[in-house]
């Protein structure tokens, strides 16, 4: 009974996944355009009418796979994330991380191995991020009182030293918003901190690894030379010992001598 419309949800997922991929990208030239721009008039209203009806295809794609989950209520409570950004206004940004399904699609189009499909992913991740939050943070604080974080290329400074944790504090944000939005950086820069600094161990231990696998298979074959030669040089002596030996095991020429027999037995 679940198998059916199990395979239905995956169908549709598989189905959007490059066109919702490729929405979200249309969503974040419009965000950054109107963000970094500071449109008004007409040009802002286009940019707004464009992410409202991506936010709308977004909407009927959630309602759409909960319709289709086998089990909605567990369907439902495992994917709270999606609904926040849905219906939440200050989560729309994060409707951008879906560009991370593209990603994800080329990493199992390109067959690469795990370890590269987390390292696309954490590095996609961290650039994706860090321009929302700098999108984001700018849109909060451009025009508070005491705002330091008024222009685009402060704002991804500030973006940047946040997600990295260093925090200079040259910049910071001053609104509510901003402060959230430093939070989720800062909480998102230590994930994606801990799964680069794993994935790196994690490649630094499978080259050493490798490398030691490759020097015991070395060492194994030249044992196997040495063997042979060995075996190729015991073959040679014990044909020379042979050799020399056999003088010794023929017949005694004293015996060929006439009377020689004679004078043996009488002695």
């Amino acid at each position: 009974m679940n198998e059916y419309p199990q395979s239905r949800l995956a169908r549709w997922e598989h189905t959007t996944e490059w066109p919702l991929a490729i929405v979200s990208l249309i969503f974040l030239g419009a965000y950054a355009w109107e963000i970094i721009a500071d449109l008004q008039g007409p040009a802002r209203t286009a940019a707004e009418v464009t992410m409202n009806v991506i936010w709308a295809v977004f909407v009927i794609d959630y309602v759409i796979r909960l319709v289709l989950a086998p089990r909605r209520g567990h369907w439902f409570f495992h994917h709270l994330f999606d609904l926040a950004i849905v219906v939440l206004p200050f989560f729309r940004p994060l409707r951008l991380l879906r560009v991370l399904t593209l990603i994800g699609t080329l990493q199992r189009t390109a067959g690469a191995a795990l370890r590269g499909r987390i390292t696309i992913y954490a590095t996609g991740g961290v650039v994706l991020i860090t321009l929302v939050g700098a999108l984001t943070a700018l849109n909060a604080e451009r025009g508070a009182p005491g705002a330091t974080i008024t222009t685009f290329p402060r704002a991804v400074w500030w973006a940047l030293v946040t997600i990295t944790t260093v925090g200079y504090g040259d910049v910071s944000p001053v609104t509510p918003s901003g402060q959230l939005v430093a939070v989720l950086l800062m909480t998102g820069g230590i994930a994606l901190i801990g799964v680069v600094s794993a994935t790196l161990a994690s490649w630094i231990i499978s080259s050493v690894s490798e490398e030691s696998e490759e020097e015991e298979e070395t060492t194994r074959q030249l044992i196997a030379e040495l063997r042979e030669q060995i075996a190729e040089l015991n073959g040679k002596l014990d044909a020379v010992v042979v050799r020399n030996a056999l003088p010794a095991r023929g017949p005694d020429p004293s015996a060929h001598i006439p009377g020689n027999s004679g004078r043996t037995a009488g002695s």
